[in-house]
């Protein structure tokens, strides 16, 4: 099964638009079709970026409803342990986390809308960056290919 470290900004996508690849991914992630990675710092990352107004706003949804997807994602997520912290390996700081959570989960994936930021250095690691569209492609591909 595929295993993906997905960011912050595609969780946001997911539930600020109902359609789309990154509402595909997070609802294969809890019909556990996917093997969603994610470690604490990342999740408590969702959680605060997600609470702001204008994504309550925009999704509407309430602090309540995330808290509820959040704790719905929580108990079908692998989670992963930060052993090794591989500071620093990116230009935003803020990144350095999603990309620890994919090499200490052993992620095929780390699925974002900034490749470029995460590029050689998840490479480094054998981890590929692939926006959540290519993601879900490549997932109809493989059902596919199995009927």
């Amino acid at each position: 099964m595929i295993r993906l470290v997905i960011d912050t900004d595609v969780v946001v996508a997911g539930l600020r638009s109902d359609g789309g690849a990154s509402r595909q991914l997070l609802l294969l992630a809890l019909d556990q079709q996917i093997v969603m990675l994610a470690s604490v710092p990342l999740m408590l990352e969702y959680e605060s970026v997600l609470t702001r107004s204008e994504h309550l706003q925009e999704s509407g949804l309430s602090i309540e409803d995330v808290g509820a997807v959040l704790d719905a994602l929580a108990v079908v997520i692998e989670p992963v342990t930060q052993h090794f912290l591989w500071r620093p390996r990116l230009k935003d700081p803020g990144d350095e986390m999603v990309l620890e959570t994919a090499v200490n989960g052993s992620a095929n994936y780390l699925v974002t809308f900034k490749a470029r930021h995460f590029g050689q250095a998840a490479a480094a690691f054998g981890i590929r960056v692939a926006p959540p569209g290519e993601i879900v492609r490549k997932l109809k591909g493989v059902k596919h290919e199995k009927k």
